[in-house]
């Protein structure tokens, strides 16, 4: 079974994201086993310790965090994935012809992502997130 032309020309795009892909698993694996293959074997409770800034631990490692720094942190990743997301918009919106309607729909678009994540910002603002008391 043989593909068409016009499906091997749509699938061409993708051959340097593919390409991208099989250097990231392979550069990888390639550490992974180097690092197993010629990295130190020596064992022992002194190397096994954790080890904190050149500190010793002081208690355990299984202790219970205050939920407000898992609800900023889940804060700052919304807005850190809204960041990504405007950038290729942005890329995108200079090519569009000014003042048409596709370049109108894809403003009006982005306004509504930017305002959603507004609401959520004034959302969790009001909740008490960034309170620290």
């Amino acid at each position: 079974m043989t593909a068409s032309p016009a499906i091997l020309a749509e699938l061409s795009g993708y051959l340097p994201v593919a390409i991208i892909v099989v250097m990231a698993v392979i550069f990888g694996v390639v550490n992974l086993t180097g690092t197993h293959l010629l990295g130190p074997k020596r064992r022992g409770d002194r190397k096994e310790q954790t080890y904190e800034s050149g500190m010793a631990p002081i208690g355990t490692a299984r202790k219970r965090f205050n939920i407000r720094f898992y609800i900023l942190a889940m804060t700052f990743l919304v807005f850190d994935v809204e960041i990504i997301f405007l950038y290729p918009w942005a890329v995108d919106f200079t090519q569009l012809e000014p003042m048409s309607s596709e370049s109108t729909l894809f403003f009006a678009r982005i306004l509504f992502f930017i305002l959603t994540s507004i609401v959520a910002y004034v959302y969790a603002w009001k909740k008490g997130v960034f309170r620290w008391d």
